[in-house]
């Protein structure tokens, strides 16, 4: 039974992370990265990460996509947003697969020639070593990521605020 809930959510998790990346209209690749997230916290939960799957569900999907969600709506962009293909953007989008596919050709073969990944325990994924070290290695970008995100909503009102239209003062 888990094996077909894994494949079941992974697949859904593989399709809605391909119409992230595929679909032209913002909203909907933001809704869709929505079923991605919940789909990894399933998966989580079959990993016996309970908690993993929780924040996933509480932190990323319920506040950092509505964040998400709130910026695009409130810069009103939809499918004609989209600027003029960059060859740029194409470049990178084909290096990050190159790497992403050598990454897993690497994995790929070094479990068939003798490499074997440790199993994940219960002090890989429990809640106290997670929060240390969280509190402790990795505070500085934790709270840089909560500054960046802050300075994105700031920027983004700064950008969607019409100008103030000024009638010209009457002389009396």
């Amino acid at each position: 039974m888990e094996v077909a809930v894994f494949a079941v959510f992974a697949l859904l998790a593989l399709g809605s992370a391909l119409v992230v990346v595929l679909h032209r209209n913002p909203i909907y690749s933001t809704m869709s990265l929505v079923v991605t997230l919940i789909s990894i916290a399933v998966l989580f939960v079959l990993l016996g990460a309970p908690f993993l799957a929780a924040l996933q569900v509480l932190v990323y999907t319920g506040a950092i996509l509505v964040l998400f969600l709130f910026v695009l709506m409130l810069l009103n962009v939809g499918a004609g947003g989209r600027g003029p293909d960059r060859l740029g953007q194409k470049i990178g989008a084909v290096g990050a697969s190159a790497a992403f596919g050598v990454v897993m050709l690497t994995l790929l073969w070094g479990r068939f020639h003798g490499f074997e990944l440790s199993p994940l325990t219960e002090e890989i994924v429990a809640l106290k070593p997670l929060a240390k070290q969280l509190m402790t290695t990795y505070l500085l970008p934790f709270e840089m990521v909560g500054l960046l995100l802050l300075a994105a909503v700031i920027a983004a009102t700064a950008l969607a605020k019409k100008p103030e239209v000024r009638l010209p003062r009457e002389k009396t």
